[in-house]
């Protein structure tokens, strides 16, 4: 048996990584140089820095336990520390309650509160929107400051265009009682996972998993071909048989797993009913540019990473790599920051120069005041296109005829992020990687389009800590 497996993300790193550890012959097409996707690790300025802030977080004891086979014991716990900036002032995420009361005032404190208990004594009737379901659980004013701006940034549509389907998978398990609760017990028993307040995290960056990864299976006799873009998945009769590289070279295999973004590979399946390719042409992702600015200090602020909700600066999130382990940054006294933009295609910022953002990017992180007078050495930018899936209201409609018909192709699984659609998180499309590999080891059919990001793990539960996996 010989497997194709289309990208080099955590998710078809997973599975490539799987099929070889258990002696299946495979080849992993990635687009890019390098493997990792979205969960890559860089070098800069003698330094290495991820794609963003990538904390990793599972309950889920399959995932852990392979996430500890690779890492072993290069790996760190790390104390997570996030704010959000928000008119001029930081507001610590997960809430602190006399923070949060010191920066809002007892006016506007107050203003939320009888909001919360306006939307929760008289909810307006539920319309599939993101705005509606966020007003409804947190009041019209908590939804304005902590919602919004942020989500409009990332997704580049109105909240209420955007569906409520992502409030659902992200936060449908807190509330603002919980928030409280944890903002006065500072975490104590808290599991929800957006509050986390400690994640492993390797010492070699992110990367470092999917790079042992490739590792592991070239030494189990897989193929890793970099730069090698995938044209089109071919099918015969609703079976996948092989694929066309962008060279225009055929290969054959007997079982493919696609982690190539979901529009693309099936707008060019060559038996896909024309209504099929159009709804896979329908779907939207959204780019993101990262702006990556070297800053001649050692000790700019705390947090790893902030959240910037302010409608005045175009910048949606800032992480500091100096704060996360302090292999990354070695002997250097720099501080290495970058500044997330997004955007569509279409945007003129997509097509700036690099000079143009990296002026930007040093006048908005100069304008939050985070950096004071600290003089910025360098500044690099990173593209990365089609890397979140706009769950546009209503997206479900478009995608459902998809799954459907991929449902009938045999020989095909889609998987991770780009593959599947879905906003996950790492641990989300290791585990779509793990169970599609062993789903070809042990000859079934596991159901990949389940798995999403509010899934329920119904295996042995599990976090991990710095002795190793501890059962919860």
């Amino acid at each position: 048996m010989k497997i194709a497996v289309i990208g080099a993300g955590p998710a078809g790193m997973t599975a490539a990584y799987v099929l070889a550890k258990n002696g299946i012959a495979v080849d992993l097409y990635e687009a890019s140089d390098r493997v990792g996707g979205m969960a890559r690790t860089l070098e800069l300025w003698n330094q290495k820095v991820d794609i963003g802030p990538h904390r990793f977080f599972s309950n889920d004891s399959r995932v852990n336990t392979l996430w500890l086979e690779v890492a072993g014991e290069d790996y760190a716990m790390v104390d997570r520390l996030t704010r959000i900036y928000y008119s001029g002032k930081f507001f610590y995420y997960p809430l602190k309650a006399f923070n949060a009361l010191a920066n809002l005032g007892p006016f506007e404190a107050a203003n939320c509160m009888f909001s919360y208990a306006k939307g929760r004594l008289s909810p307006t009737p539920l319309d599939g929107s993101f705005e509606n379901w966020v007003t409804n659980r947190f009041g019209r004013r908590l939804f304005e400051i902590f919602f919004k701006t942020y989500s409009e940034k990332l997704w580049g549509i109105s909240c209420k265009e955007l569906d409520a389907d992502f409030a659902a998978q992200r936060i449908k398990k807190l509330s603002l009682f919980e928030a409280v609760k944890n903002a006065l017990f500072s975490g104590r028993g808290n599991q929800h996972k957006t509050l986390v307040d400690q994640f492993a995290y390797p010492i070699g960056g992110t990367g470092m998993i999917y790079e042992r990864m490739a590792t592991a299976i070239r030494e189990n006799g897989g193929t890793i071909h970099l730069s090698t873009p995938v044209q089109q998945v071919h099918t015969e009769n609703q079976i996948a048989k092989g694929l066309t590289l962008e060279s225009g070279t055929y290969h054959e295999y007997d079982q493919i797993i696609s982690s190539m973004p979901l529009s693309l590979m099936v707008s060019r399946l060559p038996e896909a009913p024309e209504a099929v390719k159009q709804a896979a042409n329908a779907l939207e992702f959204r780019n993101t540019i990262l702006v990556y600015l070297n800053v001649d200090h050692d000790n700019l602020f705390p947090d790893n990473w902030l959240y910037v909700h302010s409608p005045d600066l175009k910048m949606g999130r800032i992480t500091n790599f100096r704060n996360w382990v302090p292999q990354l940054h070695g002997d250097e006294k720099t501080s290495i920051i970058v500044l997330e933009y997004w955007c569509n295609f279409g945007d003129d910022i997509w097509t700036w120069e690099d000079t143009r953002l990296i002026e930007l990017a040093k006048k908005e992180i100069r304008e939050t005041g985070l950096i004071s007078e600290a003089k910025i050495l360098d500044g690099h930018i990173y593209r990365i296109p089609r890397c979140y899936p706009v769950y546009k209201t209503g997206y479900k409609s478009i995608l459902q005829p998809i799954e459907t018909y991929l449902k009938t192709v045999d020989c095909l699984s889609v998987i991770g992020r780009y593959g599947a659609f879905k906003y996950n998180n790492q641990d989300h499309s290791i585990l779509m990687g793990l169970l599609a590999a062993e789903g070809i080891v042990n000859n079934t059919k596991p159901d990949l389009w389940n798995i999403n990001t509010d899934y329920e793990s119904y295996q042995e539960a599990s976090v991990i800590t710095e002795t190793g996996l501890e059962k919860i």
